[in-house]
């Protein structure tokens, strides 16, 4: 997708929803299904939504309406919406994705579909010769285990493709950066050049890892304001056209906050997004005295902040208590002391900001665990302490989470695309910890489900479908990869709409349908709660409500 197209999205956004906002409504012909606030299915079959974009009732599937009199001529809308017999779902709900970058991602050079570095190398030199007007090319998406490369490529490997101006390019998981000999010279990276803390410059040169990559980030040109509008557009078409109504932006930026308030201004912004401000900083100038409050009808608010304990399993950079299997001289990177931790997670806590903290290795799991158990004596109330990932836990750590009421945001498709990887870097004797949702719940932590998208694609359909089987799109393993780990195909729809928005404070504003909650909702395919676990990853979305109005249908 390009900047342009992006962009004749607004007009076509702005123009969507010609329904009245602002008058009762009702949904009918249609066959809904939805989750309680006990993770019961419910039937219905229309909605009735009020003026502020609210559902008022959900009308049970047989009730017949009262025969109209002259003093009782029944209830009178001022519109109604015919669905045609289709299935209506509870919208979607995102827990832990980065909505910019989505954009960015979709607007840049994406090598997320490359097989081998062959094919990467000539994708790089492709873009490269259809842009020669940019200083720099830069990108992601790269993942040398997809590649069978067993190793990190190099900035020689990198020059190969581009020798002529500098390059830049994210791994799949945000978590390292490859650059080409242009590009460190332009950072001034050399063989001598330290490994920042928490970070690790690879050799032979060409990969930065974690917080190394801020030696390259300082130098690669900053995104305008323009092409983070952009970003944002193309971001937006792809989640409403998944059926993701609302997500939990993980490190928003001043940059982006203010793209969305951009964007809330002109009434384009239409999904929901629940923002943690990327780091103490960003937090504070956003937020000042704490959170803000909901903005644009309840599209927009900074909740709180989102914190490193360490870095990515696939980068060797997640802080594990024993060495890699792999690389037995490497733990993984811890990227805070345990006091310097516990004082920015203290600082959010002190003015009301919910705390979130990405910790993938058992040894940051363990880390933030600990913090959270020495600053819950102090700071009291329904605070809903998040770890983002949890990926790799000690079971005897788990029983913390319930302790002190930990929501756990997880990503399903994270277990499907790192099987094999994991078991490269654990070893089986770490596998019973590793994307444990089941043992996590039955520990008594709060289950919120996402996708860290870019990373994996925003897909609900499929995130739901491996979190009860624990098998990807090919089926693959068969009976599932450590089965026992599965959830309920209930428990995985919650993670996805009620559980995510607990996790983000919205469970009063919007994630179920039911009385007093938005009316957002999508209209799909199938029915999810009957469908294989195979159809249900086919499902189509034709089109999205938000807040009682059309935001975006299937052409």
């Amino acid at each position: 997708m390009s900047a342009f197209h992006a962009l004749r999205c607004l007009t076509a956004l702005l123009a969507l929803a010609p329904l009245p906002a602002t008058a009762d409504a009702l949904i009918d012909n249609l066959r809904g299904v939805t989750l309680d606030r006990d993770q019961r299915v419910v039937r219905f079959q229309a909605i009735v939504i009020d003026a502020q974009g609210k559902v008022v009732r959900l009308v049970p599937v047989g009730e017949q309406p009262p025969r109209p009199t002259k003093k009782n001529p029944g209830p009178r809308y001022d519109w109604r919406a015919d669905m045609k017999g289709r299935v209506v779902l509870p919208g979607m709900i995102d827990a832990h994705g980065h909505v910019i970058e989505q954009g960015l991602a979709a607007l840049s050079l994406d090598l997320s579909d490359t097989r081998t570095l062959a094919e990467a190398q000539a994708k790089i030199r492709d873009y490269a010769r259809a842009n020669p007007e940019r200083q720099w090319i830069v990108g992601r998406g790269w993942n040398q285990e997809q590649w069978g490369l067993g190793r990190f490529p190099t900035a020689a490997e990198l020059d190969v493709a581009v020798p002529d101006r500098p390059v830049w390019l994210a791994r799949a998981d945000g978590h390292a950066g490859w650059a080409n000999t242009a590009a460190l010279k332009a950072a001034g990276v050399t063989a001598a050049t330290a490994d920042p803390a928490g970070g690790r410059v690879e050799k032979p040169l060409g990969v930065l890892v974690d917080n190394a990559q801020a030696l390259m980030e300082r130098v690669v040109p900053r995104v305008g304001p323009k092409d983070r509008t952009a970003a944002f557009l193309a971001a937006q078409q792809i989640l409403l056209g998944y059926g993701v109504t609302a997500v939990a932006d993980m490190g928003t930026s001043v940059d982006d906050w203010m793209t969305y308030r951009r964007m809330g201004d002109i009434g384009a912004l239409r999904v929901r997004i629940m923002a943690y401000g990327g780091g103490i900083d960003a937090m504070v100038t956003i937020g000042g005295t704490g959170p803000t409050p909901w903005l644009y009808d309840d599209r927009l608010r900074l909740e709180g902040v989102k914190l490193y304990a360490d870095g990515a399993l696939g980068s060797r950079g997640a802080w594990l208590k024993a060495p890699y299997a792999d690389a037995p001289g490497q733990r993984g990177l811890p990227f805070l002391s345990d006091d310097k931790l516990q004082n920015w997670m203290s600082r959010a806590a002190m003015d009301g900001y919910q705390v979130a903290v990405h910790a993938i290795g058992d040894r940051a799991d363990k880390q933030v665990l600990d913090a959270i158990a020495e600053l819950s004596e102090t700071y009291k109330g329904d605070r809903r302490w998040r770890i983002e990932h949890a990926q790799v836990l000690d079971p005897a750590d788990m029983a913390a989470f319930g302790r002190y009421g930990i929501v756990a945001s997880m990503q399903p498709t994270h277990q499907t695309s790192d099987r094999a990887m994991a078991e490269a870097r654990l070893g089986p004797a770490r596998l019973a910890g590793a994307y444990a949702w089941r043992s996590v719940m039955a520990a008594g932590a709060k289950l919120a489900f996402g996708s860290d998208f870019p990373v994996e694609k925003p897909d609900p359909w499929a995130g739901w479908a491996a979190a009860f089987t624990r098998q990807d799109a090919q089926g693959q393993p068969p009976g599932g990869w450590q089965p026992q780990e599965a959830v309920t195909r209930e428990q995985a729809w919650w993670g996805f709409t009620g559980g995510a928005s607990y996790a983000g404070f919205a469970d009063a504003k919007f994630g179920i349908l039911a009385p007093g909650q938005r009316a957002d909702f999508i209209v799909v395919d199938r029915d999810p709660v009957t469908a294989t676990p195979a159809d249900l990853r086919r499902t189509t979305v034709q089109e999205t409500w938000i807040g009682g109005q059309k935001a975006w249908e299937r052409k």
